[in-house]
């Protein structure tokens, strides 16, 4: 089979912004998403057709529910994920909101085979973060009433070619001031190995080191 190649050239923009969730009860649905601190973009209905649209903080991407929205059972989409810079943050805010949510996990070991509910790296669950926090490997989850399954990712750090280095963002003031302190951690190793001067180009090195993290290149020494 070839190998799938990345277009060397732009081509039309297709913005994936909308995924269906299936529900029994849109109403319980819709209090539950609020619940979550989501934004309520829309709720249209007529006779026997419902549509309600909600969006998650700092996301290009929304869900929508309600009644003949959708022919799939209540509860089949699993796999959801949400993308976060701070798992323990965000799992922590969704618990004070009173969502039940599993404690922090990650791969370990065999782990397509196991006794788990399965996800990105299969069927094991080892407790607790990352080993060294390692970026795409933290997980956290929950579902909504029906059971439609969600779960948090943590990425600091990108894939190679999966963030244009020409475009650097930052959804949310939470996310940049997490970006910060990771350049700020790293700085402070860098000036150890610098003798421990202070560095007074540091604005230009904590730039330099959340562009090159955020596009998934190689960070500064």
């Amino acid at each position: 089979m070839p190998t799938a190649q990345t277009p060397s050239s732009r081509t039309i923009d297709m913005k994936l912004e909308i995924v269906v969730i299936p529900v029994s009860d849109a109403d319980r649905s819709k209090e539950f998403y609020a619940s979550l601190g989501w934004r309520l973009d829309a709720d249209f209905a007529s006779t026997d057709f419902r549509v309600m649209q909600f969006t998650p903080p700092g996301s290009g991407c929304s869900v929508i529910f309600g009644k003949n929205v959708t022919a799939a059972a209540p509860g089949s989409a699993q796999g959801l994920y949400l993308i976060v810079s701070d798992i323990e943050a965000a799992r922590k805010e969704l618990l004070d909101r009173g969502v039940k949510v599993s404690e922090v996990f990650h791969p370990e070991g065999d782990v397509y085979t196991g006794p788990d509910e399965p996800y990105l790296f299969g069927r094991v669950r080892a407790g607790g973060l990352a080993p060294e926090r390692g970026s795409y490997r933290s997980f956290a989850s929950f579902s909504d009433p029906d059971g439609n399954g969600w779960l948090f990712q943590e990425v600091t750090a990108r894939l190679p070619g999966r963030v244009d280095a020409n475009e650097t963002t930052f959804t949310s003031s939470k996310e940049l001031a997490s970006a910060l302190l990771r350049a700020a951690t790293a700085h402070g190793e860098h000036e150890k190995r610098e003798g421990g001067k202070h560095d007074e180009n540091w604005p230009n090195w904590y730039a330099e080191y959340m562009v090159r993290e955020q596009a998934g290149q190689e960070l500064p020494l």
